[in-house]
């Protein structure tokens, strides 16, 4: 197979001179890593194919495969079609949030799942990319349209978001988007006065969530004080049993007392199994593509591409930056998976539609294409 020339006109021929390839080399690297973790992560070594075990790390590894076919079909969308993907996936996913608060799965008091045949979903995931690009679309939409009350809108969508996640309840969830929100409107030259109002209504909400949310009130109190055995103590010891160099793949033995090592604390598993130097790789890693990201937006003349990447790595990061930070308990406990690394189909796949749209924003593009 020949490669690809600059003059090949074809699909694949012009995205592939067009997409950041450092970014998608970022993100190729995360699903490898992925794959590695999920057969490490698993807490029993079988051969036999029946094996509950086995039949969980080949679920895992197809679905990062999916996740990768979804992530590069994602990337291939002009700007408009992104919009479309996003509006169309927005309604979808907003509707099956609110499907939760009925009929949702309830785990630890709060319902964000639904269960479905051999599969659960958590909506909210899915929710997050497209609302991204449609607060997006409706900030830019207010600077090209007179008199479009664009920042309006997209502050009545976050709120009504904001208010169904709050219901289900997911504080972290609700915390991430409000994040990206904020970050979209000091983006698009919000006055400090007005930024600096918005993060002390933050702070009251996180100290509200501290004095009158149960779950979020024992976390916290569980990260001031930490009882013996808590999760956050046998995390730790992963990584110290762990070293420098690791365990080697298989070996780790704290990963049989963590209910959610597959998931919320695989970071830690990494940490046990193949040691520091190897989670420093995955922390440079994810601060490779988000760096990459924003410097890229720098030179971007397209305010729509600004808000709506800007805003996708912004949550990114956020959601990478809990998921480690918890595990190294240098904040509570928060039960937020690793993008491409933890297990779970739905996460998996909601990172990889949140990145598709990502390389897509970004590819390089001539004047006027595709607004």
């Amino acid at each position: 197979m020949r490669p690809l020339s600059r003059a090949d006109t074809s699909i694949l021929g012009r995205w592939w001179w067009s997409v950041d390839r450092l970014t998608l080399l970022g993100l190729a690297i995360l699903l490898g890593i992925g794959y590695v973790l999920a057969l490490a992560a698993m807490p029993g070594v079988t051969t036999h194919i029946t094996d509950p075990h086995t039949l969980a790390m080949i679920k895992q590894i197809l679905f990062l495969i999916l996740s990768g076919v979804t992530m590069l079909g994602m990337s291939m969308l002009s700007l408009r079609q992104v919009k479309l993907a996003a509006l169309g996936i927005g309604i979808v996913f907003f509707l099956l949030t609110g499907f939760t608060l009925m009929h949702g799965t309830e785990v630890d008091g709060a319902n964000r799942w639904l269960a479905l045949p051999g599969f659960t979903v958590q909506p909210s995931e899915f929710l997050r990319p497209a609302f991204v690009i449609i607060t997006a679309w409706l900030i830019a939409e207010s600077h090209r349209t007179p008199r479009f009350p664009g920042k309006r809108a997209a502050l009545g969508v976050y709120l009504l978001t904001a208010l169904v996640l709050k219901m289900q309840p997911d504080i972290g969830m609700t915390f991430l988007f409000t994040m990206v929100v904020l970050a979209q409107f000091y983006l698009d030259g919000m006055d400090m006065k007005w930024l600096g109002i918005a993060c002390v209504v933050v702070v009251l909400a996180l100290v509200y969530a501290f004095f009158f949310i149960g779950h979020v009130h024992t976390r916290v109190m569980m990260f001031i004080d930490p009882p013996k055995g808590s999760q956050a103590q046998t995390a730790l010891m992963a990584f110290g049993n762990g070293g420098m160099w690791g365990l080697g793949p298989g070996e780790g033995q704290v990963k049989h007392f963590l209910p959610d090592a597959r998931a919320d604390f695989v970071f830690a598993v990494a940490g046990e199994e193949f040691g520091l130097f190897f989670c420093a790789f995955i922390i440079l890693v994810f601060a490779a593509i988000v760096l990459r990201a924003l410097f890229r937006l720098l030179a971007e003349p397209n305010l729509f591409v600004v808000l709506a990447a800007g805003g996708l790595v912004v949550g990114f990061g956020l959601q990478a930056f809990v998921n480690m930070a918890s595990s190294l308990s240098l904040i509570p406990t928060k039960g937020m998976t690793l993008p491409f690394l933890s297990y779970g189909g739905s996460s998996a796949l909601a990172v990889s539609t949140q990145m598709g749209f990502l390389l897509a924003l970004t590819r390089k593009r001539h004047a006027g294409e595709g607004a």
